[in-house]
């Protein structure tokens, strides 16, 4: 057995690596450079970790998240290494203490902050290590944080060129769970790792299953979501403004879920308090803005929910991405309208970018309203996005319910005529009282015999010609103006659908009313248990809970959920067997072992 399969059993407890895993070690180990793109969920820690203890010295983890350092450093110290962290929580001398431990070789892993990493203090110390032939690696982790094309850009990672410059031998390993062509370009670029191997996994999380559907009373939408299958179960609801988070979160605790806002204008202590309560209890939903998330090492998050719009197909993977990390299936949801797309615009354009930065930006964004508008599979177009090539999933709406299609070159021109007889001056909500001649204060400005499209839009209603507009507008025949309060105006591509040299295909959004599919909410390899196996599995969860709080670390941190479902399913029932369970390495033997063999002892 090799040195890598070695500590991968007896430190983390698995008996085999996953796709690229044990290539990623070894290259890393023998002092290559890498770059890792890997879903969320797929073992990226595992890359850099098992390298950092094969190599002498220490291995620096930069990462952009005090919540990041302290999980990953709790699960490490629960299996045996020495590791810590290196951030602005720390005391002064508690910082001291970690620095003495570190320079005496005391220290396999430190995890620390970008901007701290940088600083000539930290530098001086990093160059005492290198000269005493202590520096393992570089892991450089959320490397897309140094894309200024990306959706979590942070200017200090731009520095981190400093590491190539400064310790050309020491090996370095950048990774991170989304980033399309482009942004692999310039993380390669900008952290001068051009000449780095590149392991490249798929992006598919095939356990989580895609829904997203038009605005229609969104809140109810979202309880209607959570009530259907997630109740008592871990979540996070995205919302695109701190007082929506704050509004969001007290209404879901007036309707009985437990819910908690997070964003970056609450106290530094509310915010903690909040994230601690997330990662430790179970069932808690963090309604957040995006300032929430990265990083967050809970593997049992059930659902994703967006209230708004993200900014690109990358930030919504990223965001969605964060449930089901134990490969239990999960799911992600969003409900969005053009008045979401209003605003991301808004902020694209009223932004300091440069206008090459904004343009792909709305790029991105068109990309991701192509992507809620698509009448094929989600997966497909999700993936597609990153240049991978996959079959219909049969796990998101549109292959579970596929979407009906009709001709609508009728009633296309239609409303491209009424946008423009009303002078491309209104939003999509008066465009549509003209049409079906629904008389109103905005409406009686326009005089029947001014406005020829006056009431001939009697075809459809209310909400049908919404959800054409909407789908004009992902086409790209209208744009949205948000420097006019969100005025409609004609494009080039409206052109040939207004003199009928191309049809338009209307997506009909789905009944709220009409059954559906049910699919497959479980996969082969999570079955529900049930019977005596289901009790057993309650009383381990039990005593995982009771545990973790007597360590004051997150549940998952002593067990996964995986391990115990394995435990209470195989029954082990010594010591011996115990060892075989997936996840249990050297060190949780020797501390829960015992405990467990009792526990199923007592349960018969």
């Amino acid at each position: 057995m090799s040195r890598a399969r070695e500590t991968l059993f007896h430190v983390f407890g698995y008996t085999q690596f996953r796709g690229p895993q044990e290539d990623i070690v070894e290259h890393v180990s023998a002092g290559g450079d890498a770059l890792v793109l890997m879903p969320t969920g797929g073992g990226k820690s595992l890359c850099y970790q098992i390298p950092a203890l094969l190599r002498p010295g220490v291995a620096i983890v930069v990462s952009p998240l005090i919540a990041l350092m302290q999980d990953q450093v709790s699960a490490l110290k629960e299996v045996g290494a020495a590791a810590d962290f290196l951030n602005s929580s720390l005391s002064f001398d508690r910082a001291m203490e970690i620095e003495r431990a570190m320079l005496a070789g005391a220290l396999d892993l430190l995890y620390v902050a970008p901007e701290r990493l940088v600083t000539p203090r930290f530098l001086d110390l990093l160059d005492h290590l290198h000269e005493a032939g202590q520096l393992a690696l570089f892991a450089i982790d959320e490397a897309h944080c140094v894309s200024q094309w990306g959706h979590d850009f942070r200017p200090e990672y731009l520095q981190l060129s400093i590491l190539q410059e400064r310790y050309p031998q020491i090996p370095r390993i950048a990774l991170t769970a989304t980033a399309d062509a482009q942004t692999r370009r310039e993380i390669a670029e900008r952290l001068r790792l051009t000449d780095a191997r590149e392991f490249v996994s798929s992006f598919d999380r095939p356990n989580i299953r895609y829904t997203i559907v038009p605005k229609d009373n969104p809140r109810a939408q979202l309880l209607a979501f959570i009530k259907d299958g997630h109740l008592g179960e871990a979540g996070i609801v995205y919302c695109s403004s701190r007082k929506k988070v704050d509004e969001t979160a007290a209404w879901l605790q007036e309707k009985g879920i437990a819910a908690l806002p997070y964003h970056a204008g609450m106290g530094a202590d509310e915010r903690a308090i909040n994230q601690d309560r997330f990662l430790r209890e179970d069932g808690i939903v963090m309604v957040a803005t995006i300032a929430f998330g990265m990083g967050i090492d809970k593997p049992d998050v059930r659902f994703v929910a967006h209230l708004d719009l993200p900014r690109s197909i990358e930030g919504y993977y990223q965001e969605t991405g964060r449930a089901g990390r134990d490969g239990q299936p999960a799911e992600a949801w969003m409900a969005y309208s053009v008045a979401d797309l209003v605003q991301q615009r808004r902020f694209i354009d009223q932004g300091e970018a440069s206008d090459e930065v904004k343009r792909v930006a709305t790029a991105k964004l068109d990309a991701l309203l192509g992507l809620c508008e698509t009448t094929g599979c989600r997966r497909q177009r999700l993936l597609g996005y990153f240049d991978e090539d996959s079959a219909p999933c049969g796990n998101c709406d549109t292959c579970l319910n596929p979407p009906e299609v009709r001709d609508a070159s009728e009633s296309a021109r239609k409303a491209l005529s009424c946008v423009f007889r009303t002078g491309s001056r209104f939003g999509a909500a008066h465009v549509v009282d003209v049409l079906i001649g629904k008389a109103t204060d905005n409406v009686k400005k326009w005089q029947h015999d001014q406005v020829s499209t006056f009431g001939i839009g009697t075809e459809l209603d209310d909400k049908g010609w919404r959800t054409l507009i909407r789908q004009l507008v992902a086409h790209g025949a209208l744009a949205v103006d948000h420097e006019r309060y969100g005025a409609l105006t004609l494009t080039e591509a409206a052109r040939p659908i207004l003199r009928g040299e191309a049809g338009f295909t209307l997506r009909v959004d789905p009944s709220p009313t009409k059954k559906k599919k049910d699919g497959t909410r479980r996969s082969a390899d999570w079955p529900e248990a049930t019977g005596e196996e289901a009790e057993l599995l309650g009383r381990l969860r039990a005593w995982r809970a009771s545990t973790a709080k007597e360590r004051n670390v997150p549940a998952y941190v002593i067990f996964h959920d995986a391990t115990l479902r394995d435990i209470a399913r195989r029954r082990p029932d010594s010591i011996l067997a115990l060892a075989t369970i997936s996840g249990v390495g050297d060190r949780k033997l020797d501390a829960y072992g015992q405990d467990i063999i009792a526990l199923l002892a007592e349960a018969g």
